[in-house]
């Protein structure tokens, strides 16, 4: 990972990692079959990013615009607590949040792909997009994955959070013991 001094420093603060849900923890295209029910893909490796964090004492939360079923299910089997579907404002819900777990704006991430995520991102400590966000949108991030929504960007920005705060190595030698 390429990271310069100034993303590591903020990694270091953050408690609260939050992630957009479509084109961040999926690939951004909408499934839907013969029935109109909505399908989405999350990734394996994106999960246990997740798992990861949680298990080192970040929090984890999602807020998105839509309101999905397979999103509220994965969450579930992720033991997400923070999860905000169906936002029309995600910034009231984000300052709500932190207001909740007493937390700074500077202690939280957010990971977005596209313009309704910028008004978190231009607030929060470390605002992160991935390689198949909008333009405009990594012109705003402090950082940017190399993997796409839905293929790893998920894990690629919990290994950074954990490696700032110097428990990567600690988090992926976990399962060899």
């Amino acid at each position: 990972m390429n990271i310069s001094n100034e993303v590591s420093a903020r990694a270091k603060s953050i408690r609260l990692a939050l992630f957009d849900v479509d084109g961040v923890l999926t690939d951004g295209n909408i499934y839907i079959d013969s029935s109109g029910k909505e399908l989405k893909a999350f990734n394996t490796q994106d999960g246990h990013g997740i798992r990861m964090l949680q298990h080192y004492g970040i929090e984890v939360g999602v807020i998105t615009g839509r309101i999905s079923k397979a999103l509220e299910y994965r969450m579930q089997d992720l033991e997400v607590k923070h999860v905000f579907q169906g936002c029309k404002d995600k910034f009231s819900v984000f300052q709500e949040l932190i207001s909740t777990l007493n937390l700074s704006e500077q202690q939280a991430s957010f990971v977005g792909d596209d313009i309704v995520d910028l008004q978190i991102m231009s607030r929060c400590g470390l605002a992160i997009a991935v390689a198949n966000a909008h333009a405009f949108v990594k012109q705003h991030a402090h950082w940017e994955t190399s993997a796409k929504g839905g293929q790893g960007a998920v894990r690629e920005v919990s290994e950074l959070l954990l490696d700032a705060q110097g428990l990567l190595g600690k988090a992926l030698n976990y399962n060899l013991r």
